[in-house]
C-alpha cells in the first residue's frame, strides 16, 4: 500500500485532478477572485487558506471548488502535487499596521517564494498579490515599470514585506513561465466583512453612520492637504478580478501591474457618496490620526495604467460613485450580503 506523508494525506482526493490553486481563497480578494472563475466555468480548484475563528468562512459558503486545504499542511506537501496547472496567490498578511517583521516575512515572503519556485519547477503559471504599499509616500510615483522598483522605498513594515518578495522576483534567473504581481490599491467591496480595521473605509462609513450618524475622517497634517482631501485610488473589488482572470487568460509578458482605476479621489468624495446612497444626513467629523499611522500615511495615491492598457487590459472600472452605489445597496445594505 503507497504510504503519504503526513500533510499529504489531507489532499489525497486531489491527487490526480488537473486544478488551479487559489490561496487566500476564503479572504477578502481571493474570495471574489474565486466566485469570478467559478463564473466563467472553473470548477476544478484547490481553495487555500487559514480560516482560524474568523468569519471569513462565509466567502466560500457559495462557492465552488474541489477541496479545501488548510495553508500550512498545502505548502509543507507542495512537491507531492503534480497536476496543478496555475498558482493564483492571493493570501497574504495584509495587516498594513502589523509590526511583527518575523511574521510578515513568514507569511509575506517565505512562503511567497516557496510558491514561486514550484511553479518555476512545475513550469506553470504564477500570479501573485503585490501591493501598491510597495510605492511609499509616492515619491518615486507610481509606475509599475520594473527598472524603477529599487527605488521604492514603503512606510510600513507590510510594504517592505511585500516589496523584499517584488526584488527577489526580479533577481530570478529562472523564473516559471509566465508570472505577474499585482500592485493593488485601496481596494473595497463585499466579502471584507471580516476584516476588522483593515476593512475599506467605505465599509467603516456605512457603520459610522448605521451607528452614530456621522463619518469620522482624518485631519490632515500637510499644509498643502485640507482635512479629508487625502486622496487614494480606490478599486472595486469585483473590477480586481475581473483584471487578475484577464492576465490569467491572456498571458502576455510578466512583469508587475498596477490594479486601480488610474483616478484618485478624496475621502471627502467617498464620504459624501457613502452618506448620499445611505440616505442619510450625517455629518462629516475630522478626528486625530492614530500616533501608529500618522508617519506612515499616504496622503496621495493614483495608479499609473499605461503598462496595463499597453499590454491589452482595455476593460472599464467601475466609477467611485457606481462602486458604491452598488456595494451600499446591494451588499452592505443587504446585511453584509457575501458575494
Amino acid at each position: 500500500m503507497k504510504q503519504y506523508n503526513k500533510y499529504a494525506v489531507v489532499f489525497i482526493f486531489f491527487k490526480g485532478a488537473v486544478m488551479i490553486v487559489i490561496t487566500g481563497a476564503a479572504g477578502f480578494i481571493g474570495s471574489v477572485v474565486l466566485k469570478y472563475f467559478n463564473d466563467k466555468g472553473y470548477k476544478d480548484i484547490l481553495a487555500i487558506d487559514k480560516l482560524g475563528d474568523k468569519a471569513k468562512w462565509k466567502n466560500i459558503t457559495n462557492k465552488r471548488f474541489a477541496d479545501f486545504g488548510n495553508r500550512d499542511d498545502f505548502i509543507n506537501a507542495l512537491y507531492d502535487y503534480h497536476s496543478i496547472n496555475a498558482i493564483i496567490h492571493m493570501g497574504a498578511c495584509t495587516d498594513t499596521s502589523e509590526f511583527d517583521l518575523d511574521y510578515l516575512m513568514s507569511t509575506n515572503f517565505e512562503y511567497s517564494k516557496k510558491l514561486f519556485l514550484y511553479a518555476k519547477d512545475r513550469k506553470i503559471p504564477f500570479l501573485y498579490a503585490s501591493s501598491a504599499a510597495t510605492y511609499g509616500a509616492g515619491e518615486h510615483g507610481y509606475s509599475d515599470k520594473m527598472n524603477d522598483i529599487y527605488q521604492l522605498t514603503p512606510l510600513n513594515p507590510y510594504g517592505f514585506s511585500k516589496q523584499l518578495f517584488d526584488q527577489w522576483v526580479v533577481n530570478q534567473s529562472k523564473t516559471p513561465p509566465y508570472w505577474a504581481g499585482f500592485k493593488f490599491f485601496n481596494v473595497y467591496g463585499p466579502n471584507e466583512y471580516h476584516k476588522g480595521r483593515m476593512a475599506s473605509v467605505i465599509f467603516h462609513f456605512f457603520n459610522q453612520i448605521r451607528e452614530n450618524g456621522e463619518v469620522k475622517l482624518f485631519k490632515s497634517y500637510l499644509d498643502n492637504y485640507e482635512h479629508g482631501e487625502q486622496k487614494r485610488d480606490f478599486v472595486y473589488v469585483k473590477d480586481v478580478a475581473k483584471m487578475i482572470y484577464y492576465f490569467f487568460e491572456n498571458r502576455m509578458e510578466s512583469g508587475f501591474f498596477n490594479v486601480g482605476t488610474g483616478r484618485a479621489r478624496s475621502f471627502n468624495d467617498l464620504a459624501m457618496n457613502v452618506i448620499a446612497n445611505v440616505n442619510s444626513d450625517a455629518n462629516i467629523k475630522y478626528i486625530d490620526m492614530p500616533s501608529d499611522i500618522k508617519d506612515k500615511y499616504q496622503y496621495f495615491t493614483e495608479a499609473e495604467m499605461t503598462k496595463v492598457r499597453d499590454v491589452g487590459y482595455k476593460e472599464k472600472f467601475y466609477s467611485l460613485e457606481d462602486g458604491i452605489r452598488e456595494y451600499v445597496n446591494e451588499f452592505l445594505m443587504k446585511n453584509y450580503k457575501i458575494f
